[in-house]
Order: structure tokens, then C-alpha cells, then sequence
């Protein structure tokens, strides 16, 4: 009775590990009071000992975990006020239908009991944040749990799924989703629309492959998919964002450039127990990894160049079949490991070679720089790596070579340089992919016009106020990156390429957006321009509904207001299309 009294004041009841078998009715009806309650209840508004029943506070969170609760009434709904329901470790095998009259419920924890599915009423939970419910016996989800938009966590490992509804992909607010230990075989291709996730975790499925559109989820930073029957990965073109990738314990037969090429913020590759019979010196594209685990595959040899990897703190290899390397070398660590690697190379990191790579004597020497690209290397990987080298300009001798080798990927980024290389004009006709970003660029040259085939487009924190026109002729660009640079508009050239798919231009001086001109972009899913300084957003801007991600926050428009910015794209494309006069 004393709780009851305390709950009254706090709006708080917490009753975890009493033993309970049934919730007492006087908790449904907390704030109505007893017979001998009222008989006793003094109505001297003078008084100041005692209970108020006027000071009465609605119950708002409710504590009911670690207890023997086998069923929960349907009298839970007359608590309207609640907002955090925790009902974790009972043997709860359903939940009454009532529960979706609890319109103010943020939190919802029903983990650990007996659960196989959640009443249809469940996805009128409009106002939920957080869905916590591993460990149950959930089988299927309903397409209603599309209506949740609000929801932030989700939380279904350790259930019985074996598919998701295609509808999940409206759940454009969830950062932390968990799937682990169900089975799965697929995921669906709608996933990719969860443009809010950063934290992915699907291990422990029976999942044979991830959807492409995994690889276009921008703020994605941790996916968990070992434990799995992946033979393969798709590309993380749009994962700028990706630290850490875990796809151990799997059938992975071979880690190409196509995918390599886009995980190159990777902090952590798990790798290990697949069937990898060869791993390629591209893995050095990623130079900030940290953690690598390899052990365990089929793996007879290992690239060299992994020990230019200066950043690596940890290399797993134990467990597959070197034949180069002694075992004695492996168990000394990897510090040792990836000095004997180095070693093969023939230089140490402080060699004349790596000094002029870094920016030393000889930098601007044409043939210094030509011998330290590997034409094999050329002709293998189809990339010309030249980033982080302090570079003031490239010989034409470079680029030629490049062509030569059918370089479809030129990397010129951080840098030195003040203008394009005019060598460049050379590589133009192969390049699908070039790299300017973080150089001292306040101009492009109208030569790019002949990179017809170029479909990426890194120009990131330069000095740029516009692109040149003749770069119109540029039909198959997809992705797009002007950030940090000065464009008071989204330059005309940009939207006159049809097929771009996305977009980022924030962190510029942009003021005004032209409606007509984006509307050209009919691909465009991506459209990042947050920190410019935009007075108005147009509200046909939300007849673009091919949008799966548009930023605008930290602009200097009034509406849409941040609450609005911050319910995900599909509420702001609708907020918009309310305003369009009829």
C-alpha cells in the first residue's frame, strides 16, 4: 500500500522481482481511491501532513520485470499517462489487445518471456521510441509495423523470424536495429530505405546474401552479419560512414576491389572462418584499419603491402595455410608480423621510396613519382592512387600511363593542388571514377567534359563557386560530392545530369533553391544540403517523392521547423506537400 501512496506523488511504480503471478488490480486503478481511503481522507485544504488527493501525479512509468507474470489485463489501457512499460523476464505468452490504447507509450521492454506475436493494436503505438524484445518466440512481423515511424531502437534478436515485411523500410528513424539468432534467409530490399541506421546486427541468420540497397544506408557505422551462409558482399558505395564490418563465420570466397573500394573508412574487417583463398594487395586502400581478422580461411600467402598499413593494431592469420611464413613469425603478433611483411617489401618505412611518397625530396620529380606507381599494379587494379602525397602537380607521363592501363579510377585527393593536372585530359575517356576532394581547387577545367563514362564525382572541400557547362556532356553520373566548398547555388551543370542519383552539397553558401531545376533530377534518392544558408525550401520540393534522404538542417529557413527535420524524409516530404497551395 505504501508503493501505491509513493506512485501517486511520482508517477513511478517499479514492483521487479516480487514474485508476482498477477498484477494487482489496485495498480490499474491507481489513482482512484479505496473505501477506507476515502472514509479516512481529510479535505482541509490547510492540512500539510498527509496525502493530497488533489497532488495526485498520472503513473507514467510502470516496472514489472523479473517476475512470474503468465498474462497481463486488458485493464493496462486505463493507464493512459504511461510512457516506459517494462515487462522483461516473465512468462508472458501474448500481450492483450488493449495495449495500443496507450498512445503515450515511448518504451516498450518484453524481452525474455514467451511471446510468438504481437497483437495487431501493438502498431497503433505511434509515439513509441524503443521496442525491446529479444528473446521470445516472435514469428512474423505484420506490414503494420510501417506505422511506428517514431521508432528509434528495435530490438528482435533471439526470436523465430524467418522473413521481414517489406513495410520495415518506413522505419526511417531506427538507429539500432537488431535481427540476430532468427532465420532469416533474406533480408528485403526495403531495408535500404532505413536511411537512419548506424547500428545494423543480422548475425546468426540464414542469410545467403545482403541486399544491394545495405550498401546505400549513409549513416550505417557497425554491420553485424557473421554467423551467416554468405558466399558474397555487395558494394558500401554509399556507407561513407562504415567502421566497422563483421561478416566472419561465413562462405566468402573472395573480398574484390568492387567492394573494397568502398569501405575505405574501415576501422575493423572481421573476415575470419570464410573461404578466402586469396586476398588482394588492394586491401591496403583502406588505410585507417586498425583490426583485421583473417584466420581461419584458406589463405596460402599474404600480400606484402599489408605492412603499410601503420594504423593496424591487430592482424588475425592463425588458422590458415601459410607456406611463406614461418609459424614462429605468426605467433609473435602483429607487430612483429607486419615488420617481416615490410621487410619483403624491400624497404623499411623510413626509405628514400616512402619519403618522396609522403611528401619529401624528389616530390615534384616526374620520374621519382612515375617509378613508384607499379604499372602491374596499374593494370590489375584499374586505379591510380595519388592521394595523401602533397602533390602540387601530376606529369602527363602518369596519366598516360594510366590510359594505358585502362585506369578507370583516378584518386588525386588530399592534396596540393591549385589546379586540375592538364595530363588529366589524357584519362578522361576510360575514367568512371575521379577524386578531387580536399585540394586547393577554386576551378575545373572544361576538358572533364570528356569523361563520358565518369559516374562519380568527388570535388569535397575545395574552393569552388561553380562547375563549368561543358560538363554537361557527363550522361552516366550517379553520385555527386560538392561539400565544403562555396556554391551560392547548386551550379545549373549539375542538374543537367539526369541520371544522378545523389547528391551532397552542404557546408556551402547555397541561398536559394530552383524548384525547376531540381525537378530535372528524376533519379535523385540523396540530397544532402545541410549548413548552407537557405531562407526558404519550396513546398513542391515534396512532390519529389524518389527522395529517400533529404538533409536540410542548419539552415536559416523558420519552416520546416528542426522537429519537423528530425521526424526523417518521408514526414518532410509530407509536411511539404500540406503546404502546397490548393
Amino acid at each position: 500500500m505504501e508503493l501505491i501512496k509513493l506512485a501517486r506523488k511520482s508517477g513511478q511504480l517499479n514492483l521487479t522481482g516480487r514474485g508476482m503471478i498477477d498484477v494487482p488490480d489496485q495498480v490499474w486503478n491507481i489513482n482512484i481511491l479505496t473505501d477506507d481511503e476515502r472514509r479516512g481522507l481529510s479535505l482541509s485544504l490547510d492540512q500539510c501532513d498527509g496525502d493530497r488527493w488533489w497532488d495526485q501525479a498520472d503513473l507514467t512509468k510502470l516496472y514489472l520485470s523479473s517476475n512470474k507474470l503468465s498474462s497481463l489485463s486488458p485493464d493496462i489501457e486505463k493507464l493512459q499517462a504511461l510512457t516506459i512499460l517494462e515487462l522483461n523476464d516473465n512468462d508472458l505468452a501474448s500481450l492483450p489487445d488493449t495495449i495500443g490504447n496507450l498512445r503515450q507509450l515511448s518504451k516498450l521492454n518484453i524481452s525474455r518471456n514467451k511471446i510468438e506475436k504481437l497483437p495487431n493494436s501493438f502498431f497503433q503505438l505511434k509515439e513509441l521510441r524503443q521496442l525491446i524484445a529479444h528473446h521470445n518466440a516472435i514469428s512474423e512481423l505484420s506490414d503494420d509495423i510501417g506505422n511506428l515511424s517514431f521508432l528509434e531502437m528495435m530490438d528482435l534478436s533471439h526470436n523465430k523470424l524467418t522473413s521481414l515485411p517489406a513495410m520495415i523500410g518506413f522505419l526511417s528513424r531506427v538507429t539500432n536495429l537488431n535481427l540476430s539468432y532468427n532465420k532469416l534467409s533474406e533480408l528485403p530490399p526495403e531495408i535500404g530505405s532505413m536511411n537512419a541506421l548506424q547500428i545494423l546486427d543480422v548475425s546468426s541468420n540464414h542469410l545467403q546474401s545482403l541486399p544491394e540497397p545495405v550498401g546505400s544506408l549513409c549513416h550505417l557505422e557497425q554491420l553485424f552479419a557473421q554467423q551467416n551462409d554468405l558466399t558474397a558482399l555487395p558494394p558500401f558505395a554509399g556507407c561513407a560512414r562504415l567502421k566497422e564490418l563483421h561478416v566472419g563465420n561465413n562462405a566468402i570466397e573472395e573480398f574484390p576491389i568492387e567492394v573494397i573500394e568502398t569501405l575505405l573508412g574501415l576501422r575493423t574487417l572481421d573476415l575470419k572462418c570464410n573461404k578466402l583463398s586469396h586476398l588482394s594487395p588492394d586491401i591496403t586502400m583502406i588505410q585507417g584499419l586498425e583490426r583485421l581478422d583473417l584466420s581461419n580461411n584458406n589463405l596460402a600467402s599474404l600480400p606484402y603491402e599489408l605492412g603499410t598499413l601503420v594504423h593496424l593494431k591487430g592482424l588475425g592469420v592463425e588458422g590458415n595455410p601459410l607456406r611463406a611464413i614461418r609459424r614462429d613469425i605468426v605467433k609473435r603478433g602483429t607487430v612483429h608480423l607486419l615488420k617481416w611483411l615490410q621487410d619483403r617489401l624491400g624497404e623499411s618505412p623510413e626509405s628514400a621510396a616512402n619519403k618522396r611518397l609522403s611528401g619529401g625530396a624528389g616530390l615534384n620529380d616526374g620520374s621519382d613519382l612515375a617509378e613508384s606507381i607499379e604499372k602491374f599494379a596499374l593494370k590489375t587494379t584499374h586505379a591510380l592512387e595519388l592521394s595523401k602525397r602533397s602533390l602540387h602537380d601530376v606529369p602527363e607521363e602518369i596519366f598516360r600511363m594510366a590510359a594505358e592501363c585502362d585506369a578507370s579510377t583516378i584518386d588525386l585527393s588530399k592534396n596540393a593542388l591549385e589546379s586540375v593536372p592538364k595530363g588529366l585530359e589524357i584519362a578522361c575517356p576510360v575514367m568512371t571514377e575521379l577524386n578531387l576532394g580536399f585540394n586547393k581547387l577554386s576551378s575545373l577545367p572544361g576538358f572533364l567534359c570528356l569523361a563520358t563514362r565518369l559516374t562519380f564525382l568527388d570535388l569535397r572541400n575545395n574552393q569552388l563557386s561553380d562547375l563549368p557547362m561543358e560538363m554537361s556532356t557527363l550522361s552516366s553520373v550517379r553520385e555527386v560530392n560538392l561539400s565544403f566548398n562555396r556554391f551560392s547555388r547548386i551550379p545549373e551543370v549539375v542538374t543537367s545530369w539526369e541520371t544522378l542519383e545523389i547528391l551532397f552539397a552542404s557546408d556551402n553558401k547555397i541561398e536559394q533553391l530552383d524548384l525547376a531545376e531540381l525537378q530535372k533530377l528524376k533519379r535523385i534518392a540523396v540530397l544532402d544540403l545541410r549548413n548552407n544558408s537557405i531562407l526558404q525550401v519550396p513546398p513542391e520540393l515534396g512532390n519529389m517523392r524518389q527522395l529517400r534522404n533529404l538533409q536540410l538542417e542548419g539552415n536559416l529557413f523558420r519552416n520546416p521547423r528542426p522537429a519537423i527535420l528530425s521526424k526523417g524524409t518521408p514526414a518532410l516530404l509530407e509536411f511539404l506537400r500540406d503546404r502546397i497551395p490548393r
